[in-house]
């Protein structure tokens, strides 16, 4: 006999999640297309026990720094665009936790004093999960996690004025972010963020202002959800025995369909650059 103190929680076996890696520039919307996602699929509203969406940030793993490190974050004069900022043996591990079903505790950062506080935030089980950071497809161990990988393309000039305004809101003064835009930031856009443009699924072009590529998204989790798509679950499997991915076309009529072994760029050919 079941013992009444078990919840069911426990009782349910474990998920394993649909994992999809969302990249792009610094303030180029990535965290924005994620939580509009969520919003247009009524998770927000959902207690986040029961939740079949969730979002995990990159952010969270940036490297305890020294104090001699410490000292220079706080002048603007370390690099946290560089891939040696992240705890990448922790971020793996996590969503290798994570796409076994099991809950987990992610750490929360601070980035106004640039410290991991000693409190955690506990990831539950979900069905998907959104895993965004200007570096997730960088490390190939973890760029071969995600099922699915998007890039969020925004226009230069956009991020930065961006990302202008979100450090002033941390307490920065205008001098330190744009000293250390020109020394780390754009160079390390260029260096390594960039490049894995080229590894991905789909490409998002002007974020979340591109609606018509947002709903096309949230139309595919929907059906992963609803279980059309549980092959993604399994791997789907061509003739050869290799996996074979399907991903989302616009058809430049606001539409969209699954293709096999194509990659996307969701831009309504109706709509200007």
């Amino acid at each position: 006999m079941a013992s009444f103190g078990i919840s069911k929680e426990l009782e349910r076996p474990p998920r394993r999640p649909f994992l999809i890696g969302v990249s792009g520039g610094t303030a180029s919307g990535k965290s924005t297309v994620c939580e509009k996602i969520m919003e247009l699929l009524g998770q927000n509203e959902i207690d986040q026990h029961q939740r079949k969406v969730v979002i995990l940030s990159q952010d969270r793993f940036y490297r305890v720094l020294t104090p001699e490190q410490k000292v220079k974050a706080l002048k603007g004069q370390y690099n946290f665009d560089h891939p040696d900022a992240f705890d990448n043996d922790l971020m793996k591990s996590t969503l290798k936790d994570i796409m076994e079903g099991k809950p987990v505790e992610v750490p929360k950062y601070d980035f106004v004093t640039h410290s991991r506080l000693p409190e955690t935030m506990t990831v539950y089980p979900a069905d998907v999960v959104l895993f965004e950071g200007i570096l997730a497809f960088y490390n190939q161990d973890i760029r071969d996690m995600f099922h699915l990988k998007l890039f969020v393309d925004t226009d230069s000039d956009v991020r930065l004025s961006r990302r202008v305004l979100r450090d002033m809101s941390r307490g920065r003064d205008l001098e330190q972010i744009l000293t250390q835009y020109t020394t780390f930031v754009k160079p390390a856009f260029e260096e390594f963020c960039l490049p894995t443009k080229k590894y991905v699924d789909v490409i998002i072009p002007r974020g979340v202002d591109n609606m018509v590529a947002i709903n096309l998204i949230v139309q595919h989790i929907q059906d992963i959800l609803s279980g059309d798509l549980c092959k993604w679950q399994r791997g789907a499997v061509n003739g050869n025995g290799k996996s074979q991915k399907r991903l989302i076309s616009d058809q430049g009529d606001g539409s969209g369909v699954l293709i096999p072994g194509k990659r996307v760029l969701l831009e309504p050919s109706s709509r200007p650059h």
